[in-house]
């Protein structure tokens, strides 16, 4: 019977939905589960708050099968109680805090099956104001202060934060509402003290109000530090300055004392009862001096500054020239420009010129030599009475002389027409001036600033050796300009005068000769040559020649090469040129003519053959008839 009835419990169990659960006692299935918050979810302090967890749960038996409620607040578990009743589970916070702020959610299983509700956020505002307390109202300069600050009834964790004439003097953390702190005052007098706090609602903080402000009264020890300096007026530069710092109204104590005599940031001495220290002035130094009391947590502070008359400026550096090249000479002037006339001599101070080995002195503070090839820094040093003053750094760099240029075209030059001329010098120092030259008269000028540029002056020649007469000029200093060479370039010349000759001549064409047709023309080679003939686009013959003229051959020329011919010419300067049109007739060959003239005396000789024979028989008939006609007369 168990077996069977565990048969059928398996065949169930496995028809039924994934929520559903059976089991030997009942079979039973989660719906769902909700989470509420009464009597709402933003409430104010000191409210009375229930979270309501309902799950609905099917079963197929009448007993209410045993269940467990968890109560999460973000995310952590506040609550677990187990249940064997169907009815709400109720958390309650009663007088709710700020604290209680958060995201809440409830969690229903049931013999391990489980459902989770949904999330709901719980707002609670308002803060309890602040309260301060401190251990007394009136102190002495350095004594401690206890101040604690509390949050009465509020819970969670705090940062406390404790204020003196408004300005945060301690913050606080801690899981507590309240804190205490100790703190000593900033300085003597009346203060209000005042303090607040902040409870942390992650991921949020809310602050609260201002507390009750507390007067708290700081009375000054009559102990104070004395600072003395002599002399204290007409002080000037290399005055020797006694300083000391003491103590006034000292009253022993077990608390250690010391003192501390600075100038500016330098700590000069030390001590317990008295410091005395003595130095020369000198003007760049800080003129402000401080004697300062620590006794305890008592700090006393006395500041004096004094003022001190320079004995003689910083002294500067200048150049001459002010650009200064390779090996040319220079002049380097160290100078004060003032100094105390009243306790100074001028020829008490003295320069001098640090590693400058290339230059020597030429009078009290000037300098002269030959300018090195490299980058040099010179330092001058002015001394007198004792004090030194060195000059800020002088970078001398020398420049290079600019090279003579050298000169060239651009692409090709044409007789006539406008090219380039390119001037540029293989060194030198930028900016550099350019000048083109022609017979040495200056005709135009460039100033160059980038490296590997060169100068580009556009000119027109009308003749062909007038190419020769130009030449660049570089200038980047006081020197005189470097002149280059002339320049020297091929000039193309035009093409001109197209002449069509023919050989034989035009009169003497015959069949079966060679035709000539030259062509000649002015201008430079190479000169490209084109023979046409009229009627066609196409030239017949086309070459290239080095010379001005060239010519083309037609051999064993007939009745068919007659015609009118030209040709054309064009050379690197680009202009075509056409000649004259030649009218060219061939005639027969002489054979031809020889062949037609006996021909022609044959035909002739035999018509006068005739002519005589017929001029006979004509003549015999006659004859005849009359001897007939005689003879029957005489009949």
């Amino acid at each position: 019977m168990g077996l069977l009835l565990l048969f059928t419990s398996t065949l169930l169990s496995s028809y039924f939905h994934p929520g559903t659960v059976v089991s030997a006692q009942a079979l039973f299935t989660i719906k769902g589960i909700t989470l509420s918050i009464d009597p709402s979810a933003d409430v104010t302090r000191d409210t009375n708050v229930t979270l309501r967890c309902h799950a609905v749960v099917s079963s197929s038996g009448q007993e209410v099968l045993s269940r467990e409620y968890t109560i999460y607040k973000d995310n952590t578990v506040m609550y677990t109680k187990p249940s064997s009743t169907s009815e709400y589970l109720l958390y309650p916070l009663p007088e709710a805090r700020v604290s209680n702020s958060g995201k809440y959610k409830c969690k229903i299983n049931i013999e391990g099956k489980q459902m989770t509700s949904n999330t709901e956020k719980l707002t609670v505002s308002g803060l309890s104001k602040p309260v301060l307390q401190l251990n007394t109202s009136v102190i002495s300069e350095g004594d401690e202060l206890m101040a604690r600050c509390s949050a009465p009834g509020e819970t969670g964790s705090f940062y406390f934060y404790f204020y003196e004439d408004s300005k945060e003097i301690q913050e606080v953390q801690v899981q507590s509402n309240q804190a205490e702190v100790k703190f000593r005052s900033s300085s003597v007098g009346i203060h209000r003290i005042h303090c607040a706090y902040t409870v942390l609602v992650k991921p949020d903080s809310f602050k609260s109000e201002e507390s009750n402000a507390v007067l708290v009264s700081v009375r000054e020890l009559p102990i104070t530090a004395v600072l003395e300096i002599n002399p204290q007026h007409n002080i000037y530069e290399g005055d020797q300055l006694v300083i000391s710092c003491t103590i006034n109204n000292f009253l022993r104590s077990s608390e250690k004392v010391l003192l501390y005599l600075s100038q500016g940031n330098r700590l000069l001495r030390t001590g317990e009862t008295k410091v005395n220290h003595s130095m020369v002035v000198r003007a760049q130094e800080p003129r402000e001096f401080e004697c300062k009391l620590e006794i305890g947590n008592v700090v006393k502070t006395v500041t004096k500054t004094i003022s001190v008359t320079e004995l003689f400026s910083v002294p500067t550096l200048t150049i001459s020239p002010a650009e200064v090249f390779q090996r040319d000479y220079m002049t380097i002037t160290c100078r004060s420009e003032s100094y105390a006339s009243e306790k100074l001599n001028k020829n008490e101070l003295t320069y001098s010129l640090e590693a400058a080995q290339n230059l020597l002195p030429k009078g009290n503070g000037v300098f002269h030599g030959r300018a090195l090839l490299n980058d040099f820094n010179y330092t001058c040093k002015a001394t007198a009475k004792g004090i030194v003053k060195h000059s800020n750094t002088l970078l001398v760099h020398p420049k290079v002389h600019v090279s003579p240029p050298k000169i060239s075209v651009l692409g090709r030059v044409v007789l006539g027409q406008p090219f380039k001329i390119l001037c540029k010098s293989d060194y030198g120092d930028l900016p550099i001036n350019y000048t083109l030259v022609k017979e040495y008269d200056q005709l135009s000028s460039a100033i160059v600033k980038q490296q590997h540029k060169e100068a580009l002056f556009t000119v027109t020649i009308s003749k062909t050796d007038e190419i020769h007469k130009y030449m660049c000029e570089a200038k980047n200093g006081p020197r005189e300009g470097q002149l280059g060479r002339r320049l020297n370039s091929t000039v193309t010349v035009p093409l001109s005068d197209t002449t069509l000759t023919v050989l034989p001549t035009v009169s003497d064409v015959s069949e079966g000769n060679d035709l000539y047709l030259i062509c000649g023309v002015k201008g430079s080679p190479p000169v490209t040559f084109k023979w046409y003939r009229e009627g066609s686009e196409q030239p017949l013959f086309t070459t290239m020649s080095e010379k001005n003229h060239s010519d083309y051959r037609i051999t064993s020329v007939s009745k068919e090469h007659s015609g009118k011919y030209f040709c054309k010419a064009v050379n690197p300067a680009n202009n075509v040129v056409s000649s004259n049109t030649v009218n060219i007739e061939v005639r027969l060959a002489l054979w031809k003519k020889a062949v037609i003239g006996g021909f022609c005396l044959v035909v002739v000789a035999v018509l006068v053959v005739v002519f005589v024979l017929c001029f006979r028989s004509k003549r015999g008939k006659k004859e005849a008839a009359a001897e007939l006609s005689v003879r029957s007369a005489t009949l």
